[in-house]
């Protein structure tokens, strides 16, 4: 049996849903993410993965939205050699090993604390690579971050959990600390919340999900420092085309009805 016993409920618990996923997409022979850290990840946990209802479908859906997220990272680390990335709401994501940023940059994955633990235990450390445990609506963990560098916050699987009101008040706090960059994240209007409450992995877990986003502009409006840049599809059509014909044919209606492309999405920003 694995060795690391996890004692994870509600949306902490969600990081093993997307760990799994990931997990599973990667053992596939065309793999896009190929996220061997997260396998091996898997293979160390003591944990019944098979409660959550995780398929090879939720695995590739979830790879594809992370490959996105990795490439705008890489881009934004290409533009700005110094800068530094914060990681909000890491779970057991390895992007920091799929981006692999290159040596001028710092990396921060923040997270609970008993989720980072577990990361300790689970990935190897390495250079400039900082592990910051704290609840992120807690403000006094943010003195860490650097002011005076470029810098992108990137955030996957972490918005539908904060409280509606908290949402803002975080990407406030971390505007006005940083010196200026990019956030990237995924966000879901009123109705893709109905439908991540009905999704069984997130109903397995209990999780409650608050924070919806109709209209990029709104946060704009709310935190005055962010200037909309786009609207990223979640799914794209060719990375969709292993999946079984049910999701295949869900993300081809995705890509022509606006109502559904709200669902789900990657918003980015400039601040």
């Amino acid at each position: 049996m694995a060795g690391e016993k996890v004692h994870l409920t509600g949306e902490r618990e969600t990081l093993l849903m997307t760990l799994y996923g990931k997990a599973l997409e990667s053992r596939l022979p065309n793999s896009l993410l190929e996220d061997h850290f997260a396998d091996e990840a898997v293979g160390k946990i003591d944990y019944d993965f098979a409660r959550l209802k995780v398929d090879v479908n939720l695995g590739i859906g979830l790879a594809i939205r992370a490959k996105t997220l990795d490439v705008h990272v890489q881009d934004f680390l290409a533009r700005n050699p110094g800068a530094i990335v914060l990681h909000l709401g890491c779970g057991l994501d390895t992007r920091v090993f799929r981006v692999d940023p290159p040596s001028g940059v710092d990396w921060f994955d923040v997270d609970y604390p008993e989720a980072i633990e577990l990361r300790r235990k689970l990935y190897p450390p390495r250079d400039r690579y900082h592990l910051v445990g704290s609840s992120l609506t807690h403000p006094d963990w943010l003195a860490e971050m650097p002011r005076n560098r470029a810098a992108i916050v990137v955030a996957e699987g972490l918005t539908p959990y904060l409280p509606a009101e908290e949402g803002p008040r975080l990407l406030s706090r971390l505007v006005s600390h940083l010196a200026g960059g990019e956030l990237i994240f995924d966000a879901y209007s009123r109705f893709g919340l109905k439908l991540l409450r009905l999704n069984p992995a997130v109903r397995a877990t209990g999780a409650e999900v608050h924070w919806a986003i109709e209209d990029p502009h709104e946060l704009e409006m709310a935190v005055p420092k962010l200037r909309f840049v786009e609207d990223i599809p979640a799914y794209k059509p060719e990375h969709a085309a292993r999946m079984g014909w049910p999701a295949k044919l869900f993300v081809r209606l995705w890509k022509h009805i606006p109502a559904l492309r709200k669902i789900g999405r990657l918003l980015r920003y400039r601040f």
